[in-house]
């Protein structure tokens, strides 16, 4: 094979043009989806002659964006040519980490004034996930943010998410109000029997320890219920 007919690297391009010297000189907000995937992939498939341009292209491409990327799992994301095991892995734990920031920042100023509020807040890290997460989000007694705790992991039902495990850390944090949030997988946020009666054993449980529920909401593909908003409370 001629010269001329090898595959072009990253690194033979004008340097403006190389995504991990574009973000040193212009900062991470002037790189596109490609160039910010193609950091984190660092190299490419060299028995291919793809960079790591041609891999983060392919991969948005295959997954329709960051959303598709983060719902897919390990498996998925190597059905890429060119992706491997390590590849996937530097994926899933830069979108992981895009989301723990999310969910972490600003809790201490964080004021929810709206069920939407909430679901826009959690959507990111919970909406998508394949698995339920049930949280409950402590407030103070000016519907402040004090700490949001993951309480299960899986199935929802009453044996899982019990309301001594509920409260507990409510009442460590001298927390003045509370509101759950979990997902259904499935993409549906109505809310099923469980549902329906295990928020009633928890709003019982906060009347008698003397912490209100003030909403519970479930999060869907893109839409949400909230307990409060239908008046079911």
């Amino acid at each position: 094979m001629g010269k001329n007919n090898c595959p072009q690297t990253i690194k033979s391009w004008p340097v403006d043009e190389r995504p991990r010297e574009r973000l040193i000189k212009f900062g991470p907000e002037n790189l596109s989806d490609a160039q910010v995937v193609a950091i984190i992939l660092g190299t490419g498939d060299a028995a291919a002659g793809s960079t790591a341009l041609d891999l983060a292209r392919a991969v948005l491409q295959k997954f329709d964006g960051f959303q598709g990327l983060d719902a897919a799992g390990i498996n998925e994301i190597c059905s890429v040519k060119g992706i491997g095991n390590a590849k996937a892995a530097q994926l899933k734990a830069a979108l992981e980490a895009g989301k723990r920031l999310l969910s972490e920042s600003g809790d201490a100023e964080r004021k929810f004034n709206s069920s939407k509020d909430v679901a826009d807040q959690y959507y990111p890290t919970l909406g998508r996930a394949k698995k339920e997460i049930f949280k409950a989000l402590l407030l103070d007694s000016k519907n402040r943010v004090i700490k949001d705790v993951t309480i299960s992991e899986g199935s929802l039902n009453a044996s899982v998410v019990h309301p001594r495990e509920v409260f507990n850390p409510a009442i460590k944090e001298s927390a003045a109000g509370i509101i759950f949030v979990h997902n259904h997988p499935s993409g549906d946020p109505s809310p099923s029997r469980e549902d329906m009666d295990l928020t009633q054993r928890l709003v019982k449980t906060g009347e008698v320890v003397g912490i209100k529920v003030i909403d519970h909401i479930v999060l869907g593909n893109g839409q949400y219920f909230s307990f409060l908003d239908k008046k079911i409370l």
